[in-house]
């Protein structure tokens, strides 16, 4: 990350009037209790901490700017970082290996919590957050423990912040191949998505674009040792019968006018899209954190390390799947269907063209494999589950943006546990015919692993 202008407005924003400063900030956040809230749909009040507020602030930015998947995933992992840095330095229950430090003795870790998650946020969104940090502080009566919880939490957030300079998130870094990737030549190679897909009613995108953020899988992860930690072996070989097994499997099951695909997968299909509009499929699962943690009786200090650990984790993720995308460059059904069957000279007879089939939901903007919604959801739902102490959580929820999909209104989805919710998000990308089965199986396993080793090495309570 590169400082930018939006340092000098945060840090003149006390010497500016009101009335300035509001004509060129985005208008404030929804508070608790708002139907606008994330946090509204699945906390109960009695329920409310310093740790949901921040994370909900972060979440109707991710909504209100039309973030994308990879950034979304990038700005949660900065900002609750920062966030539990800064309150971990001061209580000291944690070690951590990003050289904070301790924090200066009896400040209020609460509220240097939320003054460096604002600081970390307030570049990762762009946005001072001026309104959010000041409603934030008069929550605290004026003592010496919230001045100095303040004044460290905002060095650390700058601290965060510094760390992650050059880290390969620029712009100029994300959005381009740089020659990090070589583009395939062979019959599996990606191609842009065409002009056809779109959903009425529902997200479209736009007409043979390019892909989305080839550099995504360079950036420096947070718990791993690097963006290929976890790229799984290699992907099917056109030739062969499990290739035609996955051609048909998707052909038949992710068609827009499917007839094998049930009332059930279609709506779960539309449920887990999540996209591209709202809160994104990392932003849902951190929705499902606050609705499943909030019942685990954890400490301040103890949830804010598991939401650090599950932005963190959901970055990490990303950078994942995105180098698997890119380093593989494997063709989405949609094309290998309509125009490019012949090409994998496979012997099997359903290896066929299908000139007028179309994927159920749109066809992303960018390669196949691997499935970045299958490796979100396995590494939080994993994560969760390793938290919670447990995986066979009985619960419910409901679409955070049935905007997006009408047809969802009302629709209240059911799991017998963490691992159940995550397979249904996976196939879900099956059932919308945007994904080969590879895709998601390679995509639960790494995502998995993320989680796994970042709760064992990345925060371990002191001894």
């Amino acid at each position: 990350m590169r400082k930018s202008r939006r340092h000098f407005l945060a840090a003149g924003a006390a010497a500016a009037s009101v009335g300035a400063l509001s004509a060129c900030v985005a208008p404030r956040v929804a508070t608790f209790g708002h139907p606008s809230s994330y946090a509204t749909q699945v906390v109960r009040p009695r329920n409310w901490n310093t740790v949901f507020h921040w994370v909900d602030v972060a979440l109707q930015q991710v909504r209100d700017q039309r973030v994308l998947v990879p950034r979304a995933a990038y700005n949660f992992g900065l900002a609750m970082s920062a966030g539990f840095l800064a309150a971990n330095s001061i209580v000291q229950a944690y070690d951590e290996p990003f050289g904070v430090g301790a924090g200066p003795r009896g400040a209020d870790p609460e509220v240097a919590y939320g003054m460096a998650f604002a600081t970390a946020a307030a570049e990762a969104f762009q946005q001072p957050f001026f309104f959010e940090r000041m409603a934030f502080l008069s929550r605290f009566p004026a003592s010496e423990a919230k001045t100095l919880g303040a004044e460290w939490g905002r060095a650390v957030g700058r601290h965060v912040v510094k760390m992650r300079v050059d880290d390969g998130s620029e712009p100029s870094e994300v959005n381009y191949y740089l020659d990090r990737y070589q583009k395939r030549s062979d019959a599996l190679r990606w191609l842009p998505t065409g002009p056809f897909y779109g959903a009425q009613p529902g997200p479209a995108f736009a007409s043979f674009d390019r892909g989305l953020y080839p550099g995504q899988g360079q950036i420096k992860p947070w718990t791993m040792a690097s963006g290929s930690q976890f790229r799984p072996a290699s992907f099917y070989d056109p030739a062969s019968p499990e290739f035609a097994e996955a051609f048909d499997m998707t052909r038949r099951l992710g068609g827009v006018d499917s007839t094998v695909r049930t009332a059930d997968e279609s709506e779960i299909a539309l449920f887990w899209e999540d996209g591209p509009w709202g809160v994104t499929p990392p932003g849902h699962f951190v929705c499902v954190a606050m609705q499943i943690l909030q019942d685990r009786d954890l400490s301040f200090i103890e949830l804010a390390r598991a939401f650090a650990l599950i932005g963190m984790t959901q970055c990490d993720a990303s950078i994942c799947a995105w180098d698997c995308k890119y380093h593989y460059d494997i063709v989405r059904p949609e094309s290998a269907i309509r125009v490019r069957a012949p090409e994998f000279e496979n012997p099997d007879p359903r290896i066929a063209l299908d000139p007028g089939w179309r994927s159920y939901i749109p066809t992303p903007e960018f390669p196949s494999f691997t499935s970045g919604h299958s490796t979100f959801g396995a590494a939080a739902a994993e994560l969760i589950a390793l938290v919670y102490g447990r995986d066979d959580v009985v619960f419910s929820g409901q679409s955070p943006d049935a905007v997006l999909w009408p047809q969802l209104n009302g629709v209240t989805r059911r799991w017998t546990s963490l691992s159940h919710m995550a397979e249904e998000n996976g196939m879900s990308r099956l059932y919308g015919g945007v994904h080969w089965e590879m895709d998601h199986t390679a995509a639960m396993k790494a995502g998995r692993a993320i989680a796994r080793q970042a709760f064992r090495t990345t925060f371990p309570a002191k001894v």
